[in-house]
């Protein structure tokens, strides 16, 4: 190991005990309360345990953050006074300065970085807890965004993913209806995914493949010799936010909610890849001649593929809900990894499974949840699962489910902020028309190896 290397390791260590020791001080007083036994209670201080929890975390910057964040979005991962206060959680982290910016493109791309770009505002567009986005152009025309991973990200995951650690671990301790251990797994991956860019630019590639044939949805191409594991640079799509339809005719509304069906289970249902972030910044909308037309898929950093056979268990259970076959039900749980399932846990599980594939299994026009709000989608019937597993439990969840999960819940919340208006049970059976587990297996295997993902 070279001088430099030495100093290298160095630094990543030093930023790392920093970092222990900041977040440790941060979330001292609510472990305290965790390890108390009322964290995780039910008693009236909840709100209060769960805003000191949220203060706690919304002075960080950095992975922790995305985490919490995160984790507001499973359902059932926390109780609902937590998972309400973290999804309030906003990154404001503040960006990198100019100069910052100047040193970090050197280390990325070299003394002569500024040459190899037409434009270069030094000033982000928008700001992450990974990263910040720049405008660019190159010399041949072509408008770029930029993500730039702030420094030392690697040793803040570490340090943030320790600390994660011990939150699940006292919440198994005061709640058992559901073993978290899984789950902390999967979001441990997936966070160390985040912030190999060179991996979210093969993602960002799998998607063309997949969707090029799909005109309701873009994906930005990337720019590859401009970018590095730190440094990712993609075309710039013009697009405006999607919630700024909201107000729009249900002819748009219901375009860009099929729009977003379709980016998210053709992927799945045909080649087992999901998108599983369902920020809405992560969808703009695009125009045709001024016309509302379909969605940019912009961001591909959590990206979670699935084997074959995972992907043919949400095929069956849906057959089995639909066809009211037990048997069936309970293979597709089985192929997902869930263990010891008696009667009573089964029974659990379908209420969550009823409501998930609540759209798709009813032949009509219809919203996803009526009379439901985008926040609550899926509150009430976790709260329910959730009290039912503390009598019949406990459960460990797969680590495939999270995000299968995660991301449904995701897009139901955009249908519902859409007010759309489809019928569900025909665009998911054009999705898994002809399908089979070998076919799945077989193009996805073609499509990574394609992008070399494997």
């Amino acid at each position: 190991m070279t001088g430099s290397d030495l100093d290298a390791e160095r630094n990543r260590v030093s930023a790392r005990l920093s970092r222990y020791a900041r977040v440790g001080v941060g979330l001292g007083g609510v472990a305290a309360r965790i390890a108390s036994g009322r964290l995780f209670g039910t008693d009236s201080t909840d709100r209060g345990n769960a805003l000191a929890l949220t203060q706690a975390l919304g002075g960080l910057k950095g992975p922790l953050m995305k985490v919490a964040q995160l984790m507001a979005t499973i359902p059932d991962a926390l109780p609902p006074e937590y998972a309400n206060e973290l999804a309030t959680l906003q990154s404001n982290a503040p960006p990198m300065g100019a100069a910052f910016v100047k040193r970090r493109m050197m280390a990325e791309l070299g003394s002569d970085w500024r040459a190899r770009f037409a434009e270069f505002d030094l000033h982000p567009t928008a700001a992450a807890s990974l990263g910040q986005v720049h405008r660019a152009s190159t010399s041949d025309g072509q408008r770029l965004a930029v993500k730039l991973q702030y420094p030392d990200m690697a040793s803040a995951v570490e340090a943030d993913l320790q600390q994660l650690g011990v939150l699940f671990a006292l919440h198994r301790q005061f709640d058992s209806a559901v073993d978290t251990r899984e789950i902390s797994k999967e979001i441990a991956e997936r966070i160390r995914e985040e912030l190999d860019y060179r991996r979210e630019a093969k993602h960002a590639a799998l998607y063309q493949n997949i969707l090029a044939d799909e005109p309701l949805v873009r994906v930005p191409a990337i720019r590859p010799e401009l970018s590095t594991t730190r440094l990712l640079a993609m075309e710039w799509l013009d697009g405006k936010p999607l919630l700024s339809f909201k107000a729009s005719d249900a002819e748009t509304r219901n375009r860009l909610a099929t729009a977003m069906f379709k980016a998210w289970w053709l992927p799945f249902s045909r080649h087992g890849v999901i998108h599983g972030d369902p920020h809405l910044g992560n969808y703009t909308v695009f125009e045709e001649n001024e016309t509302p037309t379909g969605i940019n898929l912009l961001d591909y950093g959590c990206v979670r593929i699935f084997p074959a056979k995972f992907v043919g268990g949400v095929v069956d259970l849906y057959r089995g809900l639909l066809e009211n076959d037990q048997e069936r039900v309970v293979h597709a749980y089985e192929t997902w990894g869930f263990k010891g399932l008696k009667k009573e846990l089964i029974e659990i599980l379908n209420l969550w499974a009823r409501f998930i594939y609540g759209p798709l299994l009813d032949d009509r026009t219809r919203t996803v949840a009526d009379g439901v709000a985008p926040g609550e989608y899926g509150r009430k019937e976790a709260f329910l699962v959730h009290k039912a597993l503390k009598e019949k439990g406990p459960v460990t969840v797969p680590r495939e489910f999270v995000f299968m999960d995660r991301a449904a819940i995701g897009l139901g919340g955009v249908f519902l902020h859409l007010d759309a208006e489809l019928n569900f049970y025909r665009l998911f059976n054009e999705a898994i028309d002809g399908f089979s587990v070998d076919q799945v297996a077989d193009r996805q295997t073609k499509a990574l190896e394609t992008v070399g993902l494997i």
